[in-house]
Parts: C-alpha cells; sequence; structure tokens
C-alpha cells in the first residue's frame, strides 16, 4: 500500500471513527486529571495538621511557661529565660530559640489603652532584630505575654493555598500564642 492511499478522504474517516470508538487508555486519562488533585489535598491535609499541632504546642509552651514563672515567685525573669522555658515545654518547634520572639507589656487596668493589633514576629531579612518591648513588672502588676513563632512549611507548594506568608520571611509562616497574668507578690 502506497502513501497516497493512506490519505484518501475515506481512509481518513475509517481511522478517525476508529480512533473515537476504541476505549484503550480511558482509565490512565482519568487517573492523570484526579491524581495531582489528590496528592494535593493529601499534601494540604498534613501540612494543615502540622500547623495545628505547632500552634496547640506553642499555646501550652507559653501556659506552662507563664504557670511555672507565677508559681516560684522568686525566680527573676528575663527574656531569655521565659524563651527557654517557652522552648522546653513547646517541644516541636524547629531551631525554637532563634524562631521565637516575645513581647511582655504592663497593662494598667485603670488607664487602659489597646494593645497593637499585630504582633511583633521576626523579621528574615534583617540581620539582627530589633528588640521587642519586655517589662517584667512587679508584685500585682497585670501583664500580657505575647509570642509569635515562625514556621518554614513542610510543603511549600501547596503553602499559598492555605496561608498568606508575607514575602520578608521568606514563605514561613507565623503562629501566635498570648497570655494575661498577674504578678504575684514575692
Amino acid at each position: 500500500m502506497n502513501m497516497v492511499s493512506k490519505l484518501h478522504p475515506k481512509a481518513i474517516r475509517r481511522a478517525l471513527r476508529r480512533f473515537a470508538r476504541a476505549e484503550d487508555g480511558g482509565l490512565t486519562v482519568e487517573f492523570a486529571l484526579v491524581f495531582p488533585a489528590l496528592i494535593f489535598l493529601t499534601l494540604s491535609s498534613f501540612e494543615l495538621g502540622m500547623v495545628m499541632l505547632r500552634n496547640a504546642m506553642l499555646d501550652r509552651g507559653v501556659d506552662k511557661a507563664v504557670r511555672a514563672f507565677k508559681i516560684d515567685t522568686s525566680a527573676q525573669i528575663d527574656v531569655n529565660t521565659l524563651r527557654q522555658s517557652i522552648c522546653d515545654k513547646a517541644g516541636i518547634i524547629p531551631d525554637c530559640m532563634n524562631q521565637l520572639r516575645i513581647e511582655m507589656r504592663m497593662v494598667d487596668l485603670r488607664a487602659w489603652q489597646d494593645l497593637p493589633a499585630t504582633y511583633s514576629c521576626n523579621d528574615r531579612s534583617l540581620t539582627t532584630q530589633p528588640l521587642a518591648s519586655f517589662t517584667p513588672g512587679g508584685a500585682n502588676d497585670v501583664m500580657i505575654l505575647r509570642v509569635c513563632a515562625l514556621f518554614d512549611p513542610i510543603f511549600p507548594t501547596t503553602t499559598p493555598f492555605l496561608f498568606h506568608p508575607p514575602e520578608h520571611n521568606g514563605g514561613a509562616y507565623a503562629l501566635t500564642a498570648s497570655n494575661a497574668f498577674v504578678m504575684e507578690p514575692v
């Protein structure tokens, strides 16, 4: 059979009909369309689970550290001791000592002023971080402790759909925790 007879309109129509009726590879096409969505859903679920776990552990660490300082009234609270205590009790925060930013303020209940709505987090674009407000407070002072921790996502490709991390933090997302307590008298 020569090339000219293969290009005959009837032969072309016959070949197209045969191709349209063929069901070979139908499941492969469905698999190719559905598989990426299933993988994305699985990875996103895992990432969201890790975010929730880290957030719960950060809250736990802050609560336990504050409780320990409230019980032991003779302990001197400074930013490094508090950071170390939170990191020890949270447990699951990677590179905790460098990623955690602590802000503690004394609150005057008679002259109330609202706290800033945004938490103070580390800025990874800076080589040195500016100091956050940290006032240890005295006996019977009402204190507000706010903590922010940065985390790198496990699967960065799923992160833009779940969170909107700031660009200056290299795609990291921030988790926050807060606690209010009264400094017990010594």
